[in-house]
């Protein structure tokens, strides 16, 4: 009998387009990355991405598998309200299940913003935290200036299983590439897994600042709106996609040497 890894080898031999294989890796790595900087929730949260091609299908996790077992023939095929259109799940649904609840909050993203191909939503203790702050992310550190005026905020409106809240999503993230998910967690994403990968380190990074920040009880310090506002652009200079893909390589030495490669 076939392993689900053999399995996988098998159907993505007759793939014709090569560049699923490539999103599988990239989506595996960003998986145990996540879980590699404690960014997981059990099996809850999704990371996905939006595969090539006119008709719109995604990658997510196959439910019940852990961030940090993530691997490539674990990612899922889905379509746009996902349900499973991958092959493999024809002989054995129960192996290839999804939480399709779960890719509400991503397919509002991924339908309306085609420059963002990963979409990251994280549930962790200091992102709820600041979820959960009236005053939402503050300009203290530089981890928190990225995102000066380039933040979408959107009101908890219970577990997201109502659709019609995808066009809330929508609206509330604007043209920004993170939101803060009011009284529920985070959101970021990317054009590209590198991209995505800095948009959530650095957000989280931001609220486990703040937290910390606030704990101490001082008055806290913000920098004049102007420097906020520098700060936050130099982030977007030239050199950025470059910075990103270093830092993104660097991050995958990390993942190295795993008891089972991501990429399998």
């Amino acid at each position: 009998m076939e392993t689900l890894q053999e399995t996988y080898r098998h159907a993505s031999a007759a793939q014709s387009d090569g560049d699923e294989w490539k999103y599988r890796h990239e989506l595996a790595a960003l998986y145990r990355l996540v879980a590699h900087f404690r960014m997981t929730d059990m099996i809850d949260t999704h990371i996905s991405a939006r595969l090539p091609g006119d008709t719109p299908t995604f990658l997510i996790n196959r439910y019940g598998v852990l961030f940090h077992e993530m691997r490539a023939s674990d990612l899922v095929k889905i379509d746009h309200l996902g349900n499973v259109i991958d092959e493999r799940a024809a002989s054995d649904p129960a192996a290839f299940r999804v939480n399709a609840a779960g890719f509400t909050i991503h397919s509002a993203i991924h339908t309306a913003r085609e420059d963002l191909h990963f979409v990251i939503h994280t549930h962790t203790a200091a992102g709820s935290a600041v979820s959960a702050q009236e005053h939402g992310l503050l300009p203290i550190t530089q981890h928190a200036l990225k995102f000066f005026e380039k933040l979408g905020y959107h009101d908890y409106e219970g577990i997201a299983l109502n659709h019609a809240e995808r066009a809330r999503l929508v609206r509330d993230l604007g043209p920004h590439k993170a939101m803060i998910l009011r009284n529920h967690g985070l959101l970021a994403a990317g054009s590209t897994v590198a991209e995505a990968f800095h948009e959530i380190y650095f957000l989280e990074r931001a609220c486990q600042a703040q937290v910390q920040a606030l704990a101490g009880g001082a008055t806290l310090r913000i920098p004049p709106v102007d420097v906020c506002r520098l700060t936050a652009s130099q982030f977007d200079r030239d050199e950025s996609g470059e910075i990103m893909e270093m830092a993104w390589n660097a991050a995958l030495r990390l993942i190295d040497g795993s008891a089972t490669d991501y990429r399998t």
